[in-house]
């Protein structure tokens, strides 16, 4: 359900850039996900269609996922983080809340939970393109 939420906060940061810029139609809207939010691109895509207003009538949304990188601050190790390693509790605890990440995952090298998220966290606006 946090999809709708992510496209609404999509679409608004999406229409003050554009007022701030005079653009007065959005043609293309890149946007990042980090693997860490565990997003469904299907539902944010599906949400983002519905939630057109007339300034984003011909938009063209494109949506890419960041990789997760980690970096364990015990060892030093850097390693991609795996979803599909985790039960089904687990990937939706931290698809719900992936600040909690760290109570289920451990560094692959010396088990430590102490690690930093390099890459992969948060939702990001890559670029917008459109007319003025």
């Amino acid at each position: 359900m946090h999809e709708w939420a992510l496209a609404e906060a999509v679409i608004s940061a999406v229409s003050q850039i554009a007022e701030k810029e005079g653009i007065r139609e959005v043609t293309e809207v890149k946007v990042k996900v980090g693997e860490l939010q565990q997003v469904e691109i299907d539902i944010l895509e599906y949400a983002l269609s519905q939630l057109k207003t007339e300034k984003f009538e011909k938009t063209k949304f494109s949506i890419e996922k960041a990789e997760a990188r980690l970096k364990c601050r015990v060892c030093g190790h850097e390693w991609i983080f795996n979803k599909e390693k985790l039960d089904e509790k687990t990937a939706e605890a931290i698809h719900f809340i992936p600040e909690i990440v760290h109570t289920y995952v451990h560094c692959p090298k010396c088990d430590s939970p102490d690690f930093e998220v390099l890459e992969g966290r948060g939702v990001w606006l890559e670029s917008i393109k459109g007319v003025k």
